[in-house]
């Protein structure tokens, strides 16, 4: 079977077809059977539905009709899994899921319940059955779909993998940390709603100030556990899909970075999607940081940690909710632009002045009748910056080729070669 797949498409008005560049990225796309896409926005009309009270940064809407767009870059699978998903609350996911649905594009990872959110999406090709499952990392609580019961309804939501996040420290600075959480009387009343039965003891080994929970260790760690019910829920998913589809591929959108480089993997996420392939998918397609990420070749099962911008257009914001005004202490008697000009210091700073959220690849792989991979080919594209704002955001084949260099030095510690082809550069493990 033959695949494509690009990362984040953060849009928020129409495409212009036929704009330079445009039929060179379709036809690459179009070798792929099956071909993937994040729909990294809600798709509704101005005033259909109130804005949540958190967002995912941006409160970020698309019209329905930009869904033609995304059939004319010929994608036929998607998620909409993500920060983003509930930014105009459950009647915009509701919304999304309406209007993704009638353009035919297979989508999953949302649904209106946990069970329909998790459950894999089925894309008939005429060289086997796809099967697509949608994880997120990157979520607010509110956003997580919830279990039917017998009598209840579920909650419309994602389908999520809870982290927890714990500081690992030596016992000298654990002590001082165990102090300060009683001295300052911090967790008081959060242990009189413990006593009164309505929340959890910590767990034995560990203190707390406030929401940051502390472990004794042998030396100074952040660490990020997935939670395993989540991790199992998505491992029987695969399962599921095994029997069913010819193909398993997972989506997984994840913000987390080791450090303070955006480009570094966790180790969480290593395992994680690892872990996806050692249950039986073929392929892990990441997104959510908005760069690139490295390349690597698992068990002859292709990993891409994060594919980066396919199309970014932040500035495009037409209309905002006041709460995105009354973050940045501001009101909507003041236009669109005077709030993202607070936002990013005068234009000075955000994704959109980061020249690394621009860069991305479209990979191209086909697999054998084991479904191991034996091509992988990456095409080098940037989005546009500089020749107008009716192409600003959108993707074309990138001419400064340097960034490659950095993909290919990132992904060598992963096993994986990437060396220039022609116009194309080419994988080998």
């Amino acid at each position: 079977m033959k695949f494509t797949a690009v990362g984040d498409i953060l849009c928020q008005r129409r495409m212009p077809q036929n704009y330079e560049g445009f039929d060179e990225i379709r036809s690459f796309i179009a070798q792929g059977d099956a071909r993937f896409f994040n729909l990294e926005t809600t798709v509704n009309y101005e005033g259909e539905c109130f804005a949540c009270q958190h967002s995912g940064g941006t409160y970020v809407r698309c019209t329905p009709e930009v869904m033609e767009d995304m059939l004319e870059y010929g994608f036929n699978a998607c998620t909409f899994n993500n920060n983003h998903a509930m930014d105009f609350a459950h009647d915009g996911m509701i919304r999304t899921i309406e209007y993704v649905s009638n353009t035919g594009i297979v989508h999953a990872g949302v649904g209106m319940n946990l069970h329909q959110a998790a459950a894999p999406a089925y894309l008939e090709t005429p060289n086997g059955r796809v099967a697509l499952i949608a994880v997120t990392t990157s979520f607010n609580p509110a956003c997580m779909a919830g279990i039917q019961s017998r009598r209840i309804p579920g909650r419309p939501g994602v389908n999520g993998i809870t982290i927890s996040r714990k500081i690992r420290l030596p016992k000298e600075e654990f002590e001082v940390a165990k102090r300060i959480g009683e001295l300052s009387h911090i967790n008081d009343q959060k242990n009189i709603t413990r006593a009164e039965g309505y929340a959890p003891w910590p767990a034995e080994g560990t203190c707390e100030i406030g929401e940051m929970v502390f472990e004794q260790g042998n030396d100074y760690e952040l660490v990020l556990t997935p939670k395993k019910s989540d991790v199992k829920r998505i491992h029987d998913s695969i399962q599921e899909a095994s029997l069913q589809a010819d193909y398993v591929m997972i989506s997984i959108h994840a913000h987390q970075a080791s450090g303070t480089d955006k480009h570094a993997v966790p180790k969480f996420l290593e395992e994680l999607c690892r872990g996806f392939i050692d249950a039986g998918a073929h392929a892990v397609i990441g997104h959510g940081p908005h760069l690139l990420r490295p390349v690597e070749i698992y068990k002859e099962k292709p990993i891409f940690y994060s594919l980066g911008d396919f199309v970014i257009q932040l500035y495009q914001l037409p209309v905002a909710p006041e709460d995105f005004y009354n973050k940045y202490g501001m009101n909507s008697d003041s236009p669109v632009i005077e709030l993202l000009k607070e936002r990013s210091k005068g234009f000075t700073r955000g994704l959109m002045e980061d020249p690394r959220m621009m860069e991305t690849v479209i990979p191209y792989w086909e697999t054998d009748e084991n479904k191991n991979i034996t091509k992988l080919v990456l095409m080098p594209v940037k989005a546009n910056k500089g020749d107008g704002k009716h192409l600003e955001g959108l993707p074309q084949r990138a001419k400064n080729l340097e960034f490659m260099d950095k993909l290919a030095k990132m992904s060598k510690p992963y096993g994986v070669t990437i060396e220039k082809d022609g116009e194309n550069y080419v994988c080998r493990w």
